[in-house]
This record gives C-alpha cells, structure tokens and sequence, in this order.
C-alpha cells in the first residue's frame, strides 16, 4: 500500500507541480486548495503526510494545523509548512501551530522529497482496506468481486472502478469529468457521454438483484445514495 501525500495548496501550478513529482516518487496524492476544506478532507483521506500552505483562502495554513492537532484521530500526522514567510519569527509560528517542519518559498524539490521521506519514517504504515460496504452491496477489494447480499455480481473492469469510486465517497456526486479523469485516467480521451454509458451498464448490473441506489443529478453527475432520486 503506497503512502497518501496530501497537497494543500492554493497556487495550481505549484500544487500540480508537487502532485508530478510526489507520484514520481511512488506516493499517492490529493489536493486541495480551500482552506476551509482542509480538515474535512484530512480526516476522509487521513494521509500519511501533508504538505500546508501558510497562505490560504478563507483559513490560515497555521489555524488549520491547529485544528489538526485538536483532533484525536489526526493529531498525529506530520505536518510540513511550505510559506514564502522566511524570517525566523514566522518560523516560530509555524512550528508551535505544529506543523513538524518549515519549508520556505522557493524550495528545491529533491530537498522537500528528502524532508517527506523524513516524516515518513515517523508516520504508521498505511491501511489497505479489505472492503467497501453500501447497504447490501458489497466490494471485495483483495478478490475485485461485488456482492448483493449473497449474489455475486459480475462487472466489468471499468464498472468495477466506477463503483469502487461512488462507494468510497457514498452520497457525493461525482461530476462526469472527474470520473473520466480518475476513472480511466488524464492521459485517455474519451467522451464524457461515455461515463453514462458504463453507469447505465453498473445500474443495470446492480438492480437485478435489488434496489437502485445510483443517484443521477442532472446536468451534474452520479453518486451513490440511498435515495437515488435518478433523473436521467
């Protein structure tokens, strides 16, 4: 299981740049940009090091790392704070907000690569999750199977994915972009439309053998819930 980075940074090309070269390195990695966002995202991903931006919209890079450390079930994840701030006094700040190490704007990559694999060491293994539950659906993760109570579902490998991307995230709706790009990948171009193809085919796939759960909003995108309310 490959350690998750996660990127909180408001500045895109610097964000896109850091998302490059952290899977280069092997790690999996999210980004988010709102500062608001942050604490939400941290305890849904609970990445093994994140990667906070001292300026950002609507919350600082330093009250979020305060927040992080309020919370039991986060408050262990080492924090590393990238800031354009370099005087020793911003430093200090930065450090008893908590973040476990200060980078300062601009950093050389291989030097923030090093500070990463340095928290690293202090940072539990990752998780691998065994299965993803819905109500009566069940994904298997290890053996790539889907169940509906005890029937075995057959899906192909892109439903699989598609599934495997609502039931991580149950009850958010996924735009038909966002699917494309993590779904089949940045670098493969299909039509959007295709997307309703393939949720057309899970839809039917799952509703053999019991109730529909795929939610579609319109002029949106899909989500899984429980009150599918679809309006294709």
């Amino acid at each position: 299981m490959k350690h998750l980075i996660m990127v909180v940074e408001d500045e895109e090309a610097l964000a896109l740049m850091l998302k490059y070269n952290l899977e280069k390195e092997g790690y999996d990695v999210v980004v988010q940009s709102r500062g608001n966002k942050v604490l939400a995202d941290v305890e849904k991903n609970n990445p093994s090091v994140i990667l906070l931006d001292w300026m950002l919209p609507e919350m600082s890079g330093v009250e979020i790392c305060k927040l992080i450390r309020s919370k039991p079930d986060i408050k262990d994840i080492p924090v590393i704070m990238l800031t354009a701030k370099g005087e020793e006094e911003d430093k200090v700040k930065g450090l008893s907000a908590g973040a476990d190490d200060y980078v300062t704007k601009p950093f050389s990559i291989p030097e923030l690569m090093a500070r990463v694999k340095a928290q690293l060491r202090h940072a539990p293994e990752p998780q691998t999750k065994k299965e993803l539950i819905f109500e009566d659906i069940k994904m298997d993760l290890v053996e790539k199977k889907v169940f509906r109570g005890e029937t075995y579902i057959h899906l192909g490998p892109t439903e699989f994915r598609l599934l495997k991307m609502l039931m991580e995230n149950p009850c958010k709706v996924f735009s038909r972009e966002f699917l494309l790009k993590n779904v089949w990948g940045s670098n493969i171009y299909v039509e959007s439309r295709t997307v309703d193809v393939h949720i057309r085919r899970l839809r039917r796939a799952l509703n053999e053998h019991g109730e529909d759960y795929i939610r579609t909003v319109r002029a949106t995108g899909y989500a899984i819930d429980i009150n599918p309310l679809a309006e294709e």
